[in-house]
């Protein structure tokens, strides 16, 4: 019977062997002599019924098309009333309340439903079930017409299912119903059941895709209440299907690392080459299920008042500092732009004063004159306060939101934030003064007001990873009709121009090699044994007694073909660094997928040159390692130093100075830089910012 004999996805059919009591046959009918439409409008108890069928909705899956949304056949206990000869209020409301009864033996539950609803339901739309119970279990369905007594039926509809459970739950979000079915008397085109619409996640942002074509059945009755005619007029549709860009092997990966290794965070994958994100995972999350058909009010309250909001997709709904994730950005500008070339030395003290304020290095003691790829290595924070304010905050900033910072991705995602890269004007809204010297600091290694969400960030390592261009993210990699033809399947997009040196590009991917797997990095326990990664390690103070760890990067570097974030949401009074929390997410995650990553990344063929006789063909090697090879030709005088100016300008109350907390035992272990004779010197006085 209908609906599971329009159920393309997912065929349904009673069980062997069971007589089944269930609504009316829907199969077509050739009306009975006298059955006609004109007659029946002349007979007061018949009815002409013209009904619409809900379409079913498309299914949503991953990228090799595992189903993450998709719909099946639940039911429902319902009253099929009686025509009664001239019946009187109490005869048909007793005959209902036997089958109440005999209902909430069956399931347990005390369904109450009031005279009034009972004897509108039978003067209207008494040739309509009247639909009262929750979903049956697997059981009574099964069980079939046992324990059933005339007038009581097993009502199909369809139903939202997500069979990940809490895999994907943010980006698929859920449906819930439009409103109840209609009461009163019957109007052309009234639903059958319940239609629905979805309300978060790509339910939402792709419902028009999604929502089935209704259908049309015809149905009439005589004057004793029988069944003469019924007709599907026309079929119901299945709306379109969503094929995503996630990898659900890769995905759930990523949700496992997440649970072994934090409460909170989240971890997101790109694909540099085509923009398609092939993971957005968040921790915690939840059975989206709750939500079919509705939620409970102590389940919704268990979930909105759970600490650690598990509704809430921290991928790409939640907004962090991005901490020293950031300084790759400053580097490249202050590179394309002059302020510092490979070989400039800067001093590091282990603090500097800007106006009146003391901003400290993350390390507890001074790291002397370094160059760019050193500071990058070892995430040192007051050479990139120096660099930062020589650079100037509009400047960096500007390259920042090239790289996508300060709006959203996009890609239909529903909450989505768009972070904040601060500017002028937006200072002078919130604090009546432009960007200081003291801001800028602070936004030169991720801090202060300029934030954004793990799925930026890792858009931004692959901007960083191609140099030229910012990919345009994608997360739908075709949409497809019932039929599974395709009906759009968009391709790889540039959404920025980026405007950088290459040369600094080169150099700054040398940077991020170097946190990776030099000596002194700070990322060493974030690499893998079978390519060389770029990444950049970040710890940034959240709120007053909570921390993050960053880890993001891309690799391999010769070729880049994936990039990545890995956010570590640190408890109360946890103290959290990169280097220690997020680092080591970064082998758990792709050391398991070796196998499907190595065939991805390997190296282009050598491309054979013919030459004249006489000669003798080479091969052109892939791109290098990293290594500067082009540099060698700038003239630049070996080991200039630049003199850094005197900063003024107050740090504003609103902002917090924080310090980089990298990991201290990777950090400490320099003997070339730190001689095992040399003392360090006394840690410096806690910085008090002014009110």
């Amino acid at each position: 019977m209908w609906p599971w004999a329009v159920v393309a996805q997912e065929p349904v059919t009673p069980p062997a062997g069971t007589d089944v009591t269930r609504a009316a046959d829907p199969s077509p009918k050739t009306a009975p002599s006298g059955a006609d439409e004109g007659s029946v409008l002349t007979r007061r108890n018949a009815r002409t019924l013209t009904l619409s069928i809900p379409g079913p909705r498309g299914l949503i899956t991953d990228r090799f098309g595992e189903p993450i949304a998709q719909n099946k056949v639940a039911y429902y206990y319902a009253i099929q009333f009686r025509h009664f000869e001239d019946p009187d209020d109490g005869a048909v409301v007793g005959w209902a309340r036997e089958r109440i009864a005999r209902i909430n033996a069956l399931t347990g539950r005390e369904w109450s439903i009031s005279d009034e609803s009972l004897l509108e339901h039978y003067k209207h739309r008494r040739w309509l079930p009247l639909i009262f119970s929750s979903v049956l279990p697997e059981e009574l369905v099964k069980k079939g017409a046992e324990g059933l007594i005339s007038g009581i039926v097993q009502h199909p509809v369809y139903l939202r299912h997500y069979p990940q459970k809490e895999s994907m739950a943010h980006i698929v979000g859920y449906v819930r119903s439009k409103g109840k079915l209609p009461t009163g008397p019957i109007n052309h085109g009234d639903p059958l059941f319940e239609e629905t619409w979805g309300v978060a996640g790509l339910e939402k942002t792709l419902d028009d895709r999604l929502t089935g074509t209704p259908g049309v059945r015809k149905m009439i009755f005589d004057e004793g209440g029988e069944l003469e005619l019924d007709e599907l007029e026309k079929a119901p549709v299945v709306g379109n299907t969503v094929v995503t860009t996630l990898n659900m092997k890769w995905q759930k990966k990523a949700e496992s690392v997440l649970r072994n290794h934090c409460k909170r965070g989240a971890l997101v994958v790109v694909d540099i080459q085509s923009g398609e994100i092939l993971t957005l995972a968040s921790r915690p999350s939840y059975d989206v299920n709750v939500w079919v058909p509705t939620i409970d009010q102590d389940t919704f309250e268990a979930l909105e008042n759970d600490e650690t909001k598990p509704m809430f997709g921290r991928g790409y709904q939640a907004a962090y500092p991005p901490a020293s994730t950031f300084k790759p950005i400053v580097a490249l500008t202050a590179l394309t732009n002059g302020v510092v070339r490979d070989d400039t030395l800067i001093d590091c003290p282990e603090k500097i004063r800007i106006g009146t304020t003391w901003f400290k290095n993350h390390s507890e003691y001074p790291e002397g004159k370094i160059d760019v790829l050193r500071a990058l290595a070892r995430s040192n924070n007051v050479w990139f306060y120096q660099v930062g304010i020589m650079t100037r905050a509009q400047s960096f900033l500007s390259v920042a939101r090239r790289l996508g910072f300060g709006d959203t991705t996009g890609v239909p995602l529903f909450g989505e934030s768009a972070g904040i890269v601060p500017n002028n004007q937006l200072m002078i809204e919130q604090l009546g003064r432009p960007i200081t010297d003291g801001d800028t600091a602070n936004y030169s290694i991720g801090q202060g007001a300029l934030q954004g969400t793990p799925l930026q960030v890792a858009q931004a390592m692959a901007g960083i990873a191609n140099g030229s261009v910012l990919p345009q993210l994608r997360l739908v990699r075709q949409i497809q009709d019932e039929h599974g033809g395709v009906l759009s399947a968009p391709g790889p997009e540039t959404r920025n121009q980026l405007n950088l040196d290459p040369e600094a590009v080169e150099l700054v991917h040398q940077g991020m090699v170097d946190v990776v797997h030099a000596p002194h990095g700070t990322g060493k326990r974030a690499a893998l044994s079978y390519t060389k990664m770029a990444g950049k390690t970040g710890t940034a103070q959240w709120t007053t007694d909570r921390e993050l760890a960053w880890f993001a990067g891309f690799f391999p570097v010769e070729n880049p073909r994936f990039a990545f974030a890995v956010l570590y949401e640190g408890a109360p009074g946890e103290e959290v660094s990169g280097g220690r929390k997020a680092a080591p997410m970064v082998p758990a995650m792709f050391e398991a997928l070796e196998d499907d990553i190595k065939p991805m990344i390997q190296p282009p063929v050598k491309a054979m040159i013919i030459v004249e006789e006489g000669g003798e063909a080479e091969g052109i090697e892939a791109p290098g390692d990293g290594v500067l090879n082009s540099l060698a030709a700038k003239p630049l005088t070996p080991g200039a130093e630049v003199k850094v100016p005197d900063f003024d300008g107050p740090i504003p109350a609103a902002m917090i100075v924080e310090e980089d907390e990298e990991d201290k035992e990777d950090l400490e272990a320099e003997p070339e830089e730190k001689p095992e004779d040399e003392v360090p010197p006394a840690p410096p006085a806690a910085v008090v910012v002014p009110e």
